[in-house]
């Protein structure tokens, strides 16, 4: 039996565990992929430390993956053995339920998580459902692929489904791992893009990645500086700070739309007469599917936006995890097999 290395956790809050297992084989309807690179997402967190309900033990996170298809089960069409592929956060979907009948995968009543419901990447080989792969562009690098997956879907997606016309203000709040990706699809969109972060030290960053505003919180009232510009269509809200995220609800536009994609622990905190007063709305947004992936893929190479990464090999899974969850990676962490 053909041996491979996996980064897993063995118990929720347990330390990484580096170790060799039997390469699994794919069963009907999936596909074996050997893993190129795998993103390190805040989200995997929701593995370490056993938040998400009903994960089984040990568990190999991972939801950014890249690789090729080395293995397919019976009835899996079209995918083939030597393809360029990729899995996100959406890890397979029952075909069933009154969501999937409609036609909307992400609402699943039995969707599966890469890295949660099933292994995930950080392994030399993975097993994923047919229907969760996306294709991968082939001048597209794994590494730089991966993070587009999961950061660059949820971004890409909820900006092409916020209601946003070309030439309108878009402010991205936060340039962070999800930051830095959402301003280049705004710009790269049409949208006329102002970054919205605390402190001056980001706005060489901001305009040298497409924002054409910078908004330094710190100077003065961001809702106040977004209505001297016009007011936002959208507000895209990508660092997790409730408190920054609920200041930016007063810059819109009459219809304008806060698109939560960052995850505060803390609830917002949002008057009703701002969102009233000039039909304001505030809208959640999960990734996509693979076809989403796909079209996030090949977005991303048509446009030029890129993911800015730093490589750990997997046997530097602690301090690639650490790093990230630290906020002093830059801005994404990659791990390479």
């Amino acid at each position: 039996m053909k041996r491979m290395k996996a980064a897993q956790v063995g118990k929720a809050g347990g330390d990484w565990e580096l170790v060799e297992r039997d390469v699994p084989e794919p069963g009907p309807g999936q596909v074996r992929i050997k893993v190129e690179a795998c993103g390190v997402c805040h989200s995997d967190v929701l593995v370490k430390e056993g938040i998400f309900p009903g994960i089984q033990y040990p568990r190999v996170p991972g939801h950014e993956i890249a690789g090729r298809i080395d293995a397919v089960g019976s009835g899996v069409l079209p995918w083939q053995v030597g393809q360029r592929v990729g899995v996100g956060w959406h890890g397979g979907h029952c075909f069933r339920c009154e969501a999937c009948r409609r036609g909307n995968f992400m609402l699943c009543q039995f969707e599966k998580i890469t890295g949660i419901s099933h292994d995930g990447g950080y392994a030399e080989y993975v097993i994923s459902p047919a229907e969760a792969v996306a294709a991968m562009p082939d001048d597209l690098p794994a590494e730089e692929a991966g993070p587009l997956l999961c950061a660059g879907i949820t971004v890409f997606n909820a900006l092409r489904n916020s209601g946003a016309r070309a030439g309108d203000l878009v402010a991205v709040q936060g340039v962070g791992g999800l930051g830095h990706l959402g301003i280049q699809y705004a710009n790269r969109m049409g949208f006329v893009t102002a970054a919205v972060a605390r402190g001056s030290d980001k706005q060489a960053l901001a305009t040298k990645l497409g924002a054409r505003h910078y908004i330094d919180t710190a100077a003065g009232n961001p809702a106040e500086a977004l209505l001297k510009l016009g007011g936002a269509r959208v507000v895209l809200a990508t660092a997790p700070d409730a408190k920054s995220m609920s200041a930016l609800v007063g810059g819109l536009a009459g219809n304008g739309k806060l698109m939560v994609v960052g995850a505060p622990a803390e609830p917002l905190s949002i008057s009703a007469f701002d969102l009233i007063g000039r039909m304001r709305s505030v809208q959640g947004w999960a990734s996509g599917t693979a076809m989403d992936s796909e079209d996030t893929l090949r977005f991303s190479v048509y446009s030029g936006v890129r993911p800015m990464i730093e490589k750990f090999p997997l046997a530097k899974v602690k301090e690639a995890y650490d790093r990230m969850m630290s906020g002093k990676v830059r801005f994404r962490a990659v791990l390479t097999m």
